[in-house]
This record gives C-alpha cells, structure tokens and sequence, in this order.
C-alpha cells in the first residue's frame, strides 16, 4: 500500500510538557480514577470517558496523556459538537487543495497532528452518523484519507474519547453506531457529578483560587455552604464562581452571605418552608408610577436562560437542566425571547 507523506500539521498542538492537568479531590471516586489513570496510562488502547457536561473528562483525558510514553508528543483535541456536520471531516482527516468550495490550500486534521501523540474526541456521541463510519474505519485500519485525496495515510495516534450522552441509549434509538462504541470503549473511566463528591469542592476552590491573580479568602461557613450546594454545572461552574468572586471581591474575605449574592445556578439545600405566623411582610417593591410587571418579568427571564447558557458553553440540554426545564420548552423560550445560542445540541 503506497502511503503518503504527513504534511506539517496547520491545527495548534499541545505538547505533553506545555499544560500540566491535575485531577483535584480528596474523595475515594477521584482517588479510584487517579489509580486507574497510573495502570493504563501507558497502554495504547483506546479509552471511554463517560460523565456529565462539566466534571472535568477533559482533564482526565490530558492526565492520560501526560503519563503515556506519548508524552512529549501532541495532544490534539477535537470539540465533535462544537463543529458543523459538513466540516467535521475535515476537521479530522484534512483535505486537499480545492476539496470544496474554500479549500484554498492544503490542510492536515486532526489525526495528522496527533501523529505520535493523543487524540482526544469530545463529545463523541453528538458525531453525525455518517461520520461515525468513517472514524471506525480510521480506528480499525489506522489509515486516513483526506478530504479530497486519493492517498492513504498512516497515522500513529491514541483515540481518547468523551461524551455526556448515554452511548448505550443512544445505540438503542439509532444514533449511534454499537461497532463504534467497541472500538472507543476498550477502558472506560466514569466521571461522577460534583454533587456525590462535596468533600472536593474546597480543594477544587483552593486549586482555582492558586490561579487568579487576585484570590479571595472563603470562610469556612462560605466553603461549608459551597459543598453543600449542588452544582448542576459541576466543576466548570465551581470554576466560574471562584473567578466571579475574584472578580467582584479580590483580596476580601468572603463569608456565606456574599456566595449566596455571587451563585449562579447552584442548588441551595431546600429550606423548611416557614409558618404561617413567621411570614414577614413583603417589601416595598413598587414606586408610585408601579411597574411593567410583563416586562420585568421577560427581561429576568432573559437574563437567567442567557445565564445558563453561558455557563453550560451554548449546550441547549445543559441549559434547560440548569433551568429546571424541558428543553423543548427552553428553545420555545429563546425563540419567544430572540435569544440564539452558538452551540445548540
């Protein structure tokens, strides 16, 4: 088989020593993953990377590669769901000169760059179906063409892949290939939602807090009152608070009153509903003009579903759950609202 030459790749790549990951927690399902991390982390198979949006799969991800003989190789990552579906291939496998209408040149994927190294998938189970034909074949033969090209290429890479979607249900409905999630799923590592591990939150707090350059100080309550949220977010939204409270009150020692002014999203404990006699009289909301109560009310709206939103990177799903919402409704809502969103799933 005639194999043609790799291209010097044009995608950005990581090497293994420029980003050290750390996987942070005193739990015993942080420890357990950290163990498993240190057995196959030298093993070439491929590995599954299952948890919800959040909990940190890309970090394990960056860890296994970090402990790999491919360490001093690239780590390429690729978002599935953050690519259009008729630019994915090329995203992966690269194209050749005039492949498409604005192919101006030559272009290596992913798979190139990740030559020696790893390469991570994630969101892999939002991949087009089409697409996912084309991935088991470049897994089971190690070879690639690219878009437009008449070469085979051989490629030398570790497939570490991601997804927040139940592969196994998603098998069932049709939207997903079984003979795929064989191949992806030689080792599988499940992440847990930060909610079943509160005793992480404060050393994940003290991680974030040793990267801003002006920390703040949490009081024990604040760290107590922060582990006993829920956190729908999971560790990305532990992240934004902190950097928000750096933010809004760098330098300051932070009590449990001012989290309760900086959350976003995050559950509280449900408190025991009040009696009848313990019922303070509501405050003075309106002014002598009144109010227009249906504007109020749309513009609150509108600022927690472009809230969610944010915090969720544009994930339609993630959105709607951090909103107590079908996510039917919630795409009712933004188009109700004239909200779009720059990833939808």
């Amino acid at each position: 088989m005639r194999v043609q030459s790799r291209r010097t790749p044009s995608v950005t790549v990581m090497r293994g020593e420029a980003q050290l990951a750390a996987l942070v927690g005193n739990s015993p399902a942080i420890a357990a993953i950290r163990n498993e991390i240190n057995k196959i982390a030298s093993a070439d198979a491929s590995v599954l990377i299952t948890g919800p949006s959040g909990s940190g799969k890309d970090v394990v991800a960056q860890l296994l590669h970090q402990q790999s003989r491919r360490a001093a190789r690239p780590f390429i990552a690729l978002n599935c769901a953050a690519v259009p579906a008729d630019l994915l291939e090329s995203e992966m496998f690269g194209h050749e000169l005039g492949a498409f209408t604005g192919a101006i040149k030559a272009r290596a994927g992913r798979f190139e760059a990740a030559h020696g190294g790893t390469l991570f998938l994630d969101e892999v189970g939002d991949m087009p179906a089409a697409m996912q034909a084309k991935l088991l074949r470049a897994l089971e033969t190690r070879v690639i063409e690219r878009v437009g090209g008449m070469l085979p290429i051989s490629v030398d890479v570790r497939v570490v892949a991601a997804t927040s979607v139940d592969l196994d249900a998603a098998i069932a409905a049709g939207r997903f290939r079984a003979d795929l999630l064989y191949r992806l799923d030689v080792i599988h590592i499940a992440m847990p939602p930060l909610k079943d591990r509160p005793e992480d939150v404060a050393p994940l707090v003290q991680h974030f807090l040793a990267g801003e350059a002006r920390p703040v100080r949490f009081s024990t309550a604040a760290l107590e009152a922060l582990s006993a949220l829920d956190w729908p977010g999971n560790v990305r939204e532990l992240k934004n608070f902190v950097e928000r409270a750096c933010v809004h009150h760098g330098g300051e020692i932070v009590g449990r009153e001012t989290i309760n002014r900086l959350l976003r999203g995050a559950t509280t404990p449900a408190a025991p509903p009040p009696r009848p006699n313990e019922i303070a009289a509501p405050a003075h909301l309106l002014g002598p003009d009144g109010v227009d109560l249906k504007q109020l009310l749309a513009d609150l709206e509108q600022a927690y579903i472009r809230e969610a939103l944010a915090l969720s990177g544009g994930t339609i799903a993630q959105s709607a759950r951090l909103l107590g919402l079908q996510r039917t409704t919630l795409i009712e809502k933004m188009r109700r609202l004239q909200i779009e969103a720059r990833l939808q799933d």
